[in-house]
């Protein structure tokens, strides 16, 4: 029998017990027995890890919940002390004299991932953490609580989507006026959330020692083979070959459907002829899934079949539940878990595929030796997550309505591109923004109207209030609560398309690759693993353009 999702049950652990756990690998420590300790670190770190996501991933799916939230409020509370603990064990064992001992021990993409970690964590930042996970917390509970109305419905904010890709456009409309509304209603609040995690980030980075929060946000991504020059490079990129190609693809989609000006609720209706839907709800499409991943070969169905079977999926879009889509694990058990929230629409295709990416690669690098390699860095993570976007293509007939998979593979192709500029943009926000922390709500409002001006020359709200005086960013959560962490998928779908590429000639080829780099797990930084699957690095001139002339060609745009 699988692993069942609701026999999962972590203890929850406590200040003391916490200590006492670690203490232990210090004792062996002190007498010698170095295999030993790090044996045991490993195991506490999975478990505090297995335990910290279960609670997140139940407060995620019912934020309503007293229990819940008081779950989570413990865990944000435990976490820097669970931080200053390994950090701690790490410089020990960083400072050992036996370096080599070590490498050979946990490998050096470990030994650089620790000597990156030892530099983020001072006792003196463990209440800043704290908040800072509280401020999150009240960001994702506060939009979760909205609740709007279209079209006669009351519906939460991912249920917007099927009216905000409606072929009628006065139900787009609607939509995104509903949507703003509720931003222009507590935008004050969300402008002071975020004046509050800017200035706790900032502060923890002087603490430590840095001049500003930029540098220790990339290292809190463990970011150790990059730094801010060669993204801006790779943004400048987006700049040069992406944008033009998007102004045009948009441009042709405004003269075909004959508006005098194509506005910002119109751009999620990429198919003229309306964005082709799921084939059925919640259950065709989990069954329907069965078939697609057994026609992709290899372990994936049977793996799929396993988070069926375990309970590890949760779909459908309800009241109190958080939004978006995410994929977490449980170290201690090997396996993963896929949330999202279904609405009707082919996002419910992309979010699925995607998260099944994250789900494959964790469990196909589950027996990796330590907790440091068992998901690599974010921007290598999401290449694992978008390439399975595209390579389940040749089955969209399973999951898309009747004779419309072309038009889904257009659309996604045209979403994808899309995408690259406005992840541009929210990166290079968050730079502007931590280096200039200071910086009044206004200020940072009138930043973001300025470089969705660059990146994204075509946007115009028209009489959308809030995102035409700059708050559109405040939809974005990784601004909120994952900082740094979005020019990574911009990076990964570089890559991904690097993979839709190769399927077109030799998908059972571009499938072995795919596998064998989520094997790989986090066992080599970022340029590493592009490296090994053969890929072209997102920093090395030219590799978007090659991506983006392809795209012209399929799309016929030349």
């Amino acid at each position: 029998m699988p692993i069942q999702f609701k026999d999962l049950d972590f203890p929850p652990p406590t200040a003391d017990s916490l200590a006492t756990a670690f203490a232990r690998v210090t004792a062996l420590l002190d007498d010698g027995r170095r295999g030993d300790a790090l044996a045991l670190f490993d195991t506490e770190r999975r478990a505090y890890d297995s335990w910290a996501s279960l609670v997140a991933l139940r407060f995620a799916q019912d934020t309503t919940d007293p229990k819940a939230k008081a779950d989570r409020d413990l865990a944000d509370s435990l976490t820097p002390l669970v931080t200053g603990h390994e950090v701690a064990i790490k410089r020990r064992l960083l400072d050992d004299a036996d370096r080599p001992g070590l490498t050979a021990a946990i490998g050096t993409h470990a030994v650089k991932l620790w000597e990156t970690d030892v530099t983020t964590f001072d006792p003196r930042i463990r209440d800043a953490l704290e908040e800072e996970a509280r401020l999150g917390g009240e960001y994702t509970a506060l939009l979760a609580s909205a609740r709007v109305t279209v079209a006669g419905q009351t519906i939460n904010l991912s249920g917007l989507a099927p009216f905000a890709e409606s072929l009628d456009r006065a139900t787009r409309h609607e939509a995104e006026q509903a949507r703003w509304a509720f931003f222009a209603q507590h935008g004050a609040e969300l402008d002071s959330l975020y004046d509050r995690l800017v200035h706790v980030r900032h502060g923890m980075a002087t603490t430590l020692g840095y001049d500003s929060y930029t540098p220790l946000g990339y290292r809190r991504m463990r970011r150790v083979d990059y730094g801010p020059a060669e993204v801006a490079r790779f943004r400048e990129d987006v700049l040069n070959h992406v944008v033009p190609l998007v102004q045009a693809i948009l441009e042709n989609r405004r003269l075909t459907m004959n508006w005098d000006r194509l506005r910002a609720w119109d751009e999620p209706l990429i198919d003229p002829l309306g964005n082709p839907r799921p084939v059925g709800d919640h259950d065709v499409l989990v069954a329907r899934a069965q078939t697609m991943f057994d026609r992709l070969g290899g372990d994936l169905g049977g793996f799929y079949r396993q988070m069926v079977e375990g309970g590890f999926l949760d779909l459908r879009n309800r009241a109190g539940k958080a939004g978006g889509g995410f994929c977490t694990a449980f170290p201690s058990v090997g396996m993963p878990f896929i949330f999202a929230n279904f609405n009707g629409t082919q996002h419910d295709i992309n979010v699925f595929t995607h998260e099944m990416g994250h789900a494959y690669q964790n469990w196909k690098s589950r027996d990796l030796p330590g907790i440091d390699l068992l998901w690599p860095t974010m921007d290598a993570a999401e290449i694992n997550s978008m390439a399975l976007e595209f390579l389940t293509w040749p089955q969209m007939d399973l999951m898309v309505e009747d004779g419309l998979a072309d038009r889904f593979r257009r659309m996604h192709l045209i979403g994808s591109l899309s995408f690259l500029p406005y992840g541009a943009c929210v990166d290079h926000f968050q730079h502007e923004i931590y280096a200039r922390p200071d910086m009044t709500p206004d200020e940072r409002h009138a930043t973001w109207q300025r470089l969705e001006k660059l990146y994204l020359p075509w946007r115009d709200y028209g009489d959308l209030a809030w995102p035409s005086k700059g708050g559109r960013w405040q939809a974005q959560a990784h601004i909120y609560r994952s900082p740094f962490y979005y020019i990574d998928y911009t990076l990964a779908l570089c890559c991904a398309m690097q993979f839709w590429l190769r399927s077109r000639t030799d998908h059972a080829g571009a499938m072995a690759v795919y596998t064998d780099l989520c094997a790989l797990g986090g066992s080599q930084p970022f340029t590493g693993l592009v490296a090994a699957a053969g890929l072209a690095s997102p920093f090395e001139p030219g590799t978007l353009a090659d991506i983006v002339q392809e795209a012209e060609r399929v799309l016929q745009m030349r």
